[in-house]
């Protein structure tokens, strides 16, 4: 049932009825006259006293006498008056037989409110005379629909929803408690009213003390056990109050006819913090010290307990397994809680040095975790060694440090340690790290180790990562999806140098399978595998996906969630983070931030020793410094990265898509040597993969194209290959380029069609793309006809130049200007023939520049291939 309830002077609104209350004050304004006897029965503060008034609005209304309070015994009454009696539960037995004797003449007009509890002998009786007539009234708190109504005149507080679901969270809808609370928010700081952040104001609290002050001494400890937020089951409330099971019963239904504990045991927000803070602290203190010794005796949760603590400041004086048993619970959900938890444990007496250094690595606090472990690598107990060692392993694996992490992982000596050893060694090119641990057999480092999850999962990745080296790519993603899978049920508070599902979407980017890397990774996101320590991976992998497809806009916001937050990302992450700011700038053709993100990345390369599992955002940055022309400070990490491959006999599936951006960073380098030998590369490793094969074919097609070698058809299945692959970006861009070189009407508009429809727009279609997700190398659709504008000398010198495919710079150098003056042009130029784009640009400028040659088309860059 709904409650009736008026809050007229805090809420200037009609009343709020429900329907049994509405048909009693009908009913009553309709016959006046007529005998009746009610009872009203509900917890303190949901609105007898109130309806009590209302009733007696409406029968003066009505021009009857109208009685308030219990006749003395003996008393005359007279008869035609309405008697109203508040809080009949606390009348004594004289008073109650009175009006026992009043309603068996069933004549007078008689309405008696009272709580559930207590319930003397000449109250249970009196409530039996009136069900004569129906059941008592009874009211409950408002529901969510009743609390909007209620609050939907309410605009000085913002949004009356957004009010109105506030103040229900807080209160549960108890009418005394909202009247309270929106009293208190409009009266805002200093008694003004404002728009004050909803908060509950202190002075609220404050008004729960007269509440409280008067309660029997049990109740009020009964309702302190309730503040902690624990369950209490009565043979715990018991225990606490030393009381038998009955008497448990009597206080519970005692505390809830005050109205501050809910029917379901529970106190709502705004009276658990009352109820908190106005108790006496040594009270508290013993109440809640006593529930945590009995909690943990039943082996119940005691994280609630203590977070009730910590929010109290009285969490010091907790018992040190108290704080161990909730930094256990905290684990898998809060490891920032639980390292915190953890120390306080051991501030007690009760050492867990290795547990508070995995929980502060789980949480991200590298340092925290790091500082630890390297204590406990000197303690004297091999337990503690190998803990130590496994954090020590796993914080630097994401810092980089894969070398030194595998030596820590094979010191650390237990099955799953040994397995990411492996994985480590791989990561930095040791062929001597292929012999995998095998914890069945006897006589090496973890034999005979429980084949415990994390071992399994581990073995699982380590043999996922092997086959990437030396198998198909689909054996590889076969092993690390399972092991993803085989995680998740236990993946949260599982310490990780990297995530199945991470080594997995790196595995799909490289070899294409990009449909399969972003559902693992969007699991391994549901399940939040591997704790706050890889949410920023998964996340940043996701991206990477997106981005390559070309959906530059959501890989952006990807990007900014991986990032938000006040933790700054470790050098693994940043490292790929600052690859995606280039990589989505580069993709649109936004140059000034590629020149502003240059110097972070440089500063993450620098940071991030090279290693086999960040090849990837190595290569977005060789493209990035070719565009902005500083390859050469790449330099000694490409060649870094070509010797780590050779000493793993470069395979296929890893130094495919490193010789793929390799290529396009020496086409924007003018290297056409150095692009030759990537695509010898890539054709030599096309029997790998299909992704291998595609890829080959693009970049012998692109190499081709550069040299004014324009086959449609062949361009075209190129296209589509590379877009089959994932690579939509990459597959619109080559045959955008290809368009823009060609001197054939009928192939450019063929070409210029399968640009558009694989950045996902109809062929022929003249609007611009939608923003964000399009880049740098999409080509125009304007393109038709000739512009009828014209080009100075000098632009027309500019274009020509531009098209062949020089930066700003070399233009400057050949027309004896800077680079800032070429800059200039181009912006004069796009203005001037309406381009909403540097792709559009780039297309209205062919086809004026091949129309003032006569249909020539633009002289190549590059010499053609000698003759074998």
């Amino acid at each position: 049932m709904m409650a009736p309830m008026m809050l007229r002077t805090a809420v200037e609104t009609p009343l709020v009825l429900d329907e049994p209350t509405r048909a009693l004050l009908d009913s009553v304004a309709a016959d006046p006259l007529a005998p009746r006897g009610v009872g009203i029965q509900a917890p303190g503060g949901h609105g007898k006293s109130a309806l009590l008034q209302e009733l007696a609005r409406v029968y003066r209304r009505a021009g009857a006498t109208v009685l308030e309070g219990s006749p003395e015994p003996g008393d005359e009454v007279d008869p035609d008056a309405v008697l109203l009696v508040d809080d009949a539960h606390l009348l004594d037995d004289a008073r109650l037989r009175e009006l026992r004797r009043l309603a068996e003449t069933r004549r007078c007009r008689l309405f008696v409110a009272y709580r559930p509890w207590p319930r003397p002998a000449g109250l249970v009786e009196l409530a039996e005379l009136f069900k004569r007539d129906g059941r008592p009234l009874l009211l409950c708190p408002f529901t969510r629909e009743q609390t909007a109504t209620l609050l939907a005149g309410v605009t000085d507080l913002g949004d009356p929803a957004r009010l109105a679901e506030f103040v229900q969270q807080q209160t549960n809808g108890v009418p005394r408690d909202v009247d309270r609370l929106v009293r208190a928010l409009r009266a805002g700081p200093n008694g003004a009213p404002g728009r004050q952040p909803l908060e509950v104001p202190q002075s609220v609290v404050l008004q729960f003390g007269s509440d409280l002050e008067d309660l029997d001494p049990d109740v009020r400890r009964l309702l302190l056990a309730a503040a902690t937020g624990v369950e209490l089951p009565v043979d715990l409330l018991g225990a606490l109050l030393g009381q038998s099971p009955e008497a448990v019963d009597e206080l519970l239904s005692a505390a809830k006819a005050t109205g501050l504990l809910g029917p379901d045991d529970r106190l709502a927000p705004i009276a658990r913090r009352a109820v908190a803070a106005l108790s006496p602290a040594t009270q508290r203190s013993g109440v809640w010290q006593r529930v945590a010794e009995l909690q943990r005796q039943r082996g119940g949760p005691v994280l609630p307990l203590v977070r009730s603590l910590l929010a109290a400041g009285i969490a010091g004086g907790a018992p040190a397994e108290t704080f161990e048993l909730a930094a256990e619970e905290a684990l898998p959900d809060d490891p920032a809680l639980a390292a915190e938890l953890f120390a306080a444990s051991a501030a007690a007496g009760r050492p867990a040095a290795a547990r508070q250094a995995l929980a502060a690595a789980l949480a991200g606090d590298l340092d925290s975790a790091l500082r630890l472990a390297d204590r406990l690598v000197a303690a004297p107990a091999p337990a503690d060694r190998a803990d130590g060692a496994t954090v020590a392993a796993t914080a630097l694996a994401h810092r980089g440090h894969l070398g030194r992490s595998a030596e820590l992982y094979r010191w650390s000596g237990t099955a799953s340690s040994l397995a990411f050893a492996v994985i480590a060694a791989i990561g930095v090119g040791q062929p001597d790290a292929l012999e995998l641990p095998d914890g069945s057999a006897g006589g090496g480092p973890g034999a005979g180790a429980p084949p415990t999850m994390l071992a399994s999962t581990a073995l699982l990745m380590a043999r996922g990562v092997r086959e990437t080296l030396t198998g198909v790519p689909t054996a590889a993603l076969s092993a690390l999806v399972q092991a993803s899978a085989l995680l998740e049920p236990a993946g949260r508070a599982v310490l990780l140098p990297d995530s199945p599902a991470a080594l997995a979407a790196l595995t799909a980017l490289h070899c294409g399978e990009l449909e399969i890397g972003e559902r693992v990774l969007e699991r391994a996101i549901a399940a939040r595998l591997g704790a706050p320590l890889m949410s920023r991976r998964h996340l940043l992998l996701q991206a990477w996906i997106l981005m390559v497809r070309g959906r530059t806009g959501a890989a952006a916001e990807s990007l900014a969630k991986a990032t938000a937050g006040s933790r700054p990302l470790e050098s693994r992450d940043l490292l790929f983070a600052t690859a995606l700011e280039m990589g989505i700038a580069r993709r649109n053709s936004d140059l000034p931030a590629l020149q502003r993100g240059w110097g972070h990345a440089l500063e993450a390369i620098v940071r991030h020793p090279v290693d086999l599992f960040t090849l990837l955002p190595l290569g977005e940055f060789a493209i990035a410094a070719a565009r902005l022309g500083d390859l050469n400070r790449l330099g000694p990490y490409l060649r870094e990265a070509q010797l780590l491959l050779d000493r793993l006999g470069q395979p296929a599936l890893w130094a495919t898509p490193l010789h793929w951006s390799g290529l396009h960073a020496a086409i924007l380098a003018e290297e056409p040597t150095v692009a030759d030998q990537h695509v010898a590369a890539l054709t030599a490793a096309a029997g790998h993969s299909r992704y291998a094969a595609v890829v080959a074919a693009a970049a012998e097609s692109w190499v081709e194209v550069l040299r004014g070698v324009v086959d449609p058809v062949r361009v075209e299945a190129a296209a589509r290959g590379l877009h089959a692959a994932g690579l939509y970006w990459d597959g619109a861009r080559l045959a955008g380029q290809a368009a823009i070189r060609t001197s054939d009407r009928r192939a450019m508009t063929t070409l210029l069609d399968c640009a558009r429809v694989l950045q996902g727009r109809p062929a022929g279609h003249k609007g611009a793309p939608p923003t964000g997700e399009t880049g740098t190398g999409q080509v125009a659709d304007a393109i038709a006809a000739p512009s009828e504008s014209r080009l100075s000398e000098r632009e027309q010198e500019v274009a020509e130049l531009v098209l062949a495919g020089l930066t700003y710079k070399q233009i400057g150098d050949r027309l004896f200007i800077s680079a800032k003056t070429v800059e200039h042009h181009v912006a004069r130029m796009r203005s001037r023939l309406n381009c909403a784009n540097r792709s559009e640009l780039l297309a209205r400028l062919r086809v004026i520049v091949a129309d003032r040659s006569s249909g020539e088309p633009v002289r190549p860059p590059w010499p053609k291939r000698p003759a074998p």
